[in-house]
């Protein structure tokens, strides 16, 4: 009993890193939605700017799973608590839209180039 208490991630600094990867996934969505914004608008600069910061955030996220991954295989384990469940349904929800935001840009260039 004593070595799984031992391996145990306690449930603060659980909570901690929970929170880290909601946050940082959901900062990237919010870069996603203002470079898809800037491009509408006509502004490249910016939003290619907006979906390098996305891509940033979605690293730091990504560093946190691939933290808890590692944590999980050496044996440290966590309680999954639907907040967990809800931070890993945030990232994935992030990327997909980080893509589809970077493609917008793409169309967006390219309807502006057809109109000059």
């Amino acid at each position: 009993m004593a070595d799984e208490t031992k391996n145990q991630i306690s449930e603060e600094e659980q909570l901690m890193i929970t929170m880290g990867l909601i946050m940082n996934a959901g900062n990237a969505k919010s870069f996603g939605v203002e470079a898809i914004k800037a491009a509408k608008d006509g502004d490249f600069d910016l939003a290619h700017e907006k979906l390098d910061e996305a891509q940033k955030a979605l690293v730091e996220a990504h560093n946190t799973q691939t933290g808890m991954l590692t944590q999980e295989a050496q044996g440290n384990h966590t309680n999954v608590t639907l907040l967990t469940v809800h931070s890993q349904d945030h990232l994935m929800t992030a990327i997909t839209f980080c893509d589809l935001a970077a493609d917008f840009v793409d169309v967006y260039e390219k309807l502006a180039e057809l109109k000059k």
